[in-house]
């Protein structure tokens, strides 16, 4: 029965990433396209390589890792004030999280296949990260959390716990719980900022 929470995380993806583009509409969040994009091939190749050894429905969630993206990235062409204008940085980071997807066309090895393809995943989401943690609230937190339960549904689906069936399962799992924490950096210190408040009243006071 474990199996089966995979097609709740569908679920439970396919809810958030429409919070997120309704969020998009309304103004409220501001996606960086080339991090959508890249976060959108990057699950795919990563499911082909997974399926072509072999994985059965714990590769559901690693597909649908890059549904999600995809819809918002097409989304932000229609939302056209919502998007996030990349900077010289997100190029960068765009076109080597690129070029590592390349590289996995250069091997039939589907174990490398899917380290490169964490690699590019990894490498396309530093522009959100940037952006997440200097503008917490021009991100939503929803696709992130939602992320972290879907990859987690991977593990009840794993037979026979190969590299190609946990590995991007678990770095998916990291990397939600790293762009959580850097949209609610800010909510998580409030004892630092109340430090900083009243620091800054003592010395406006003397």
């Amino acid at each position: 029965m474990m199996e089966y929470l995979v097609f709740a995380g569908v679920l439970a993806t396919i809810i958030a990433t429409f919070i997120y583009i309704r969020l998009m509409f309304t103004g409220t969040v501001k996606p960086n396209r080339i991090t959508w994009f890249m976060w959108a091939f990057a699950p795919f190749i990563a499911t082909a390589a997974a399926a072509s050894s072999g994985v059965g429905l714990a590769v559901l969630p690693v597909f649908m890792a890059g549904f999600g993206p995809f819809l918002i990235f097409i989304a932000s062409f229609i939302a056209k004030e919502s998007y996030w204008r990349p900077s010289k940085f997100d190029y960068l980071c765009g076109a080597i999280s690129a070029l590592a997807l390349v590289l996995w066309f250069l091997t039939d090895d589907p174990n490398v296949a899917i380290v490169f393809a964490m690699a590019s995943d990894g490498l396309a989401a530093v522009p959100t990260l940037k952006k997440a943690w200097a503008h917490p609230k021009t991100e939503s937190v929803w696709p992130y959390m939602v992320g972290v339960f879907n990859a987690l549904t991977s593990f009840g689906a794993i037979s026979l716990w190969s590299f190609p069936e946990y590995a991007f399962p678990s770095y998916l799992i990291a990397i939600n719980i790293v762009l959580v924490l850097s949209v609610y950096h800010k909510r998580l210190a409030p004892w630092g900022d109340r430090q900083k408040q009243t620091q800054t009243g003592q010395v406006l006071a003397s």
